[in-house]
């Protein structure tokens, strides 16, 4: 049986110096994400009901640079979960951050976890 801890861990968590204490679980949209801040950072974190998981990333479209991805599209593309940009279209994976639609720009993930009903979003310090 996985633990909730690991059941919604989606990224490298091993160099987490701090687990930030986001929000609690329902303060997210269902298949929705919501922007938090974490220091000078703005962290999209998204709520993937359908497939039962938790992302983080920058809010930062790096595209046309405008804090939007939080209020991104997402689905899946080749099994993986996706958000996109809801001006530009531009997607990228929520596992590794990587452009989708070829381009150079990334976007940084974040480990993040849910316990006792409060998401937090993992950091190196």
């Amino acid at each position: 049986m996985i633990s909730e801890l690991e059941k919604y861990r989606t990224a490298d968590s091993s160099k987490v110096t701090n687990w930030y204490k986001a929000a609690t679980v329902d303060s997210f949209p269902e298949d929705g994400g919501a922007c938090i801040k974490y220091k000078d950072l703005q962290i999209a974190i998204f709520n993937f009901s359908r497939r039962n998981e938790w992302y983080a990333c920058q809010n930062l479209c790096p595209h046309k640079m405008q804090m939007i991805l939080s209020r991104g599209m997402i689905g899946s593309y080749e099994g993986d979960p996706k958000v996109a940009c809801p001006f530009h279209k531009k997607t990228f994976s929520l596992k590794s951050g990587k452009n989708l639609n070829g381009d150079t720009c990334d976007i940084a993930t974040y480990p993040i976890k849910v316990e006792d009903g409060f998401v937090y979003v993992g950091f190196e310090d």
